[in-house]
């Protein structure tokens, strides 16, 4: 049994595609931030270090009146500010963490052993390197920007933007993968329902795609051909067989003299005449007129065709402004068969009197027909079979005089009319027949 959960083929394909994407995303993350480290870390200390290396050099050269121009000019361009280093200066360390030891140890390796870089010297923060000038010392005070890591945040922007095209891209492949397929299944719909004029492309560019579009073409052009021929011969065969059954029925009337046999023989050839009628209402042609039925109406009109009361009676409760969408001729034929399987099989053994009810419900859109008798029911395990077609059965609810194909054209019609069909036992005795149909307002 399929399961009630099962997802389409659009959001199986979407969520496997994001799947992939998005694991691929995560991946190259995880890559860039592993080949980026090292090279943003050294990058950041060549710069701090040459930064440095142009501080020391231009202090060394200058005399003392050079020297004030030098830091005021580092410190109005260059945002950074140079002051003594003393003993009793507090200051915490900048190395706590992967990148920041990395750039510590470059910064070490290219201005000396004895070089110190701090977070902040005195609680003031900042990147401050601490060097030696000719013995002297001096701290170094620059934005601590310059060695920043990316960020969280940006890291954020990047990955979301990077997941919506993910999505955007997912959403985009599967409807191009699920279009043809899409598309198929709407005329495979149109077909069980007897549209045999849909055709599809047979020019995609997709080999396989096209290969199966025109296989189906062809399958549907045959068809096609297969209906109008049963149709022709379904018309061929009902006239072929009523033509002789009408002579017989006349030499009966004029040349049988036993009013008993002529009796018997004329309710043969009736009932011969009927399972045609039958094997005609169930191949018929799959096209019906949906339009707003009066239920009460059809109903009261299909129980006037049953006049002999001593082998049925109805009871039908029916509100009068209830309207149902279906095709008026084939829910005649749906009610006349059930209340014919109902007057042959459904008698209360007590009356030998098929007494029928007929109630309404309703539940939303749909409008449903109870039909039941009161008769003696049937094997709930074969329930089921009573809608197949020429299955019969057994003695306890049969006379066998039928062809076995009033339950199964019941059902068939009723799913051309876009309802459903079901079968049950009534609590109390007899078989449920319930109808469901879309109403109209």
């Amino acid at each position: 049994m399929p399961s009630r959960f099962a997802l389409s083929l659009f959001w199986r394909t979407f969520v496997l595609l994001a799947l992939l994407l998005g694991t691929g995303i995560f991946a190259w993350v995880q890559t860039f931030r592993a080949l980026e480290f090292e090279p943003r870390a050294v990058q950041a200390a060549q710069q701090i270090a040459s930064l440095v290396n142009l501080t020391r050099a231009a202090l060394r050269y200058a005399d003392t009146i050079n020297r004030v121009t030098v830091i005021k000019t580092l410190s109005d361009q260059e945002s950074l500010r140079l002051q003594p280093r003393e003993p009793r200066d507090r200051y915490d360390p900048f190395e706590v963490d992967r990148f920041t030891h990395a750039i510590g140890n470059e910064l070490r390796s290219r201005l000396g052993p004895s070089t110190i870089v701090a977070s902040s010297v005195n609680n003031v923060p900042g990147l401050w390197i601490g060097f030696l000038i000719e013995g002297d010392q001096y701290w170094l005070h620059a934005d601590r920007n310059r060695v920043q890591v990316l960020t969280g945040k940006t890291w954020f922007v990047w990955v979301g933007i990077a997941l919506l095209a993910t999505i955007i891209g997912s959403v985009a492949i599967a409807g191009l993968i699920n279009r043809p397929l899409k598309q198929l299944s709407f005329a495979a719909s149109r077909i069980r329902e007897g549209d045999y004029d849909d055709e599809l492309d047979e020019t995609m560019m997709t080999r396989e795609i096209r290969e199966v579009n025109q296989g189906f073409n062809r399958m549907a052009r045959e068809l096609a051909r297969i209906e109008e021929d049963r149709a022709v011969m379904l018309a061929g065969i009902s006239h072929d067989l009523r033509t002789p059954l009408a002579r017989l029925r006349l030499e009966t009337e004029m040349s049988v003299v036993d009013e008993d046999a002529k009796r018997h023989m004329a309710g043969d050839i009736d009932q011969l005449d009927a399972i045609i009628d039958k094997f005609m209402d169930y191949a018929r042609p799959g096209e019906v007129k949906l339009v707003a039925v009066h239920l009460p109406l059809l109903v009261h009109r299909t129980i006037a065709q049953f006049r002999d009361h001593s082998q049925i009676k109805f009871v039908a409760r029916i509100p009068a402004d209830t309207y149902v969408l279906a095709d008026e001729t084939e829910l005649g034929r749906v009610l006349a068969n059930l209340f014919e399987n109902a007057r042959r099989y459904g008698r209360t053994p007590s009356t030998d009197i098929a007494a029928v009810e007929i109630n309404c419900v309703r539940d939303g859109p749909w409008v449903g027909l109870a039909v039941r008798d009161h008769g003696r029911g049937f094997p709930p395990e074969k329930l089921a079979l009573l809608t197949v077609p020429f299955f019969r059965g057994d003695t306890a609810r049969t006379a066998a005089t039928g062809a076995g194909l009033g339950l199964a054209i019941v059902d068939k019609a009723i799913q051309r009319m876009g309802g459903r069909f079901e079968l049950s036992n009534a609590p109390d005795g007899g078989l449920s027949a319930l109808l469901w149909l879309r109403r109209t307002d």
